[in-house]
């Protein structure tokens, strides 16, 4: 059974393949994590994914979408979410964490109170990206990143994940993906640098490529994720063959798996959504750089998510939007599948049985 077996990425072993993806919720004050985060994510271990991952964490306050963006640019960040990964273990799924930085993405309205740039006056900031080009009209115009500047951004991402590592999370997913600060540097449609950080391949996606090693310096035992988006499904951007060329940079780096999404860094872009979309690129990475893949995007059903393992198209399935709705998707998919897994104890009088 593909979807319930045991998956091991160095010293962390995933007790099946279903994973909760990071979800902002905009539920945080001052970066904060609170009980809704707890309740959230809780609910979802104890319907048995086997692992759980928090949604975008800022590395720093200015690298935050919004002003209800979770966050841990300080210590004190940190025990609220240790009470959320030490809550996830009891459960048997492994905590992780996506490490984030929005970029010219920031300094946002909270999605349900607006749309466009945070003015200063209610709390905004001046956001900052590779230049000073804004996502779209409506967005802030950021301030373009000095080369000292890039340097504090990683040693940010490296702070950040040293607290996690401490609150007792054993996955780290840095966010490289959907248009925020890592996408718009790798992708030619939002860097013009001249400097080491613009222009070639190998510029464009140096300042990834530092996040991770400094992330990979921390520890050797920790499981090392980065979500990128795969295509921005726009002439001229970046590409399926691109992401296959980082994903082998990425596993010489101490990368172990490639989280695979896709868009985000242009507006309007038309994006062919259906069933498992964004599946052959997972795909792709775990065939040709021959690194562990996770598969998103529109991934709804047992059956569905079964047969991409089964197919070998990926290595873990991460659920967004069917997690909303069914917290407990991956015991009732266990049910479906005929797979005997464990119920929590108080849940068991629930449990469906099998009918003869």
């Amino acid at each position: 059974m593909h979807l319930f077996s045991p998956l091991t990425l160095r010293d962390v072993t995933f007790p099946n393949r279903i994973g909760i993806s990071p979800m902002c919720q905009y539920r945080a004050h001052g970066g904060l994590a609170n009980d809704w985060h707890l309740v959230h994510l809780g609910s979802r271990a104890v319907g048995g994914a086997g692992m759980v991952m928090v949604e975008a964490t800022a590395v720093e306050e200015r690298g935050r979408i919004t002003l209800g963006d979770m966050g841990l640019w300080t210590d004190a960040h940190a025990e609220p979410l240790a009470r959320i990964a030490r809550f996830l273990v009891a459960q048997g799924s492994v905590p992780a964490i996506q490490l984030a930085h929005a970029g010219r993405k920031g300094s946002t309205q909270i999605p349900w109170e607006g749309s466009g740039a945070l003015p200063l006056e209610q709390g905004g900031w001046i956001p900052v990206a590779p230049g000073t080009e804004a996502f779209s009209p409506p967005y802030p115009v950021p301030t373009a990143l000095t080369t000292e500047d890039l340097r504090a951004v990683v040693q940010a991402f490296a702070e950040a994940g040293r607290r996690a590592l401490a609150a007792g999370f054993r996955v780290l997913e840095v966010h490289a993906a959907h248009g925020y600060l890592l996408h718009e540097f790798y992708s030619p449609l939002s860097n013009f640098r001249q400097d080491g950080y613009g222009g070639s391949f190998e510029n464009r996606t140096r300042l990834l490529r530092e996040v991770v090693a400094a992330l990979r310096a921390l520890d050797d035992g920790f499981a090392l994720f980065v979500r990128v988006s795969a295509t921005d499904w726009t002439p001229g951007g970046w590409t399926g063959d691109d992401t296959v060329a980082l994903a082998r940079t990425l596993k010489a780096a101490g990368v172990d798996c490639l989280d695979c999404s896709t868009g985000g860094n242009v507006p309007d872009t038309k994006i062919p959504l259906g069933p498992g979309y964004q599946v052959p690129f997972a795909e792709r990475v775990r065939k040709e750089a021959r690194l562990a893949s996770a598969a998103v995007g529109l991934i709804t059903d047992p059956a569905q998510a079964q047969q991409i393992l089964a197919d070998g198209q990926a290595d873990l399935v991460l659920l967004a939007r069917e997690a909303l709705r069914d917290p407990y998707f991956a015991l009732h998919a266990a049910s479906e599948l005929g797979a005997d897994v464990a119920w929590p104890v108080p849940y068991e009088r629930a449990r469906p049985r099998p009918t003869r």
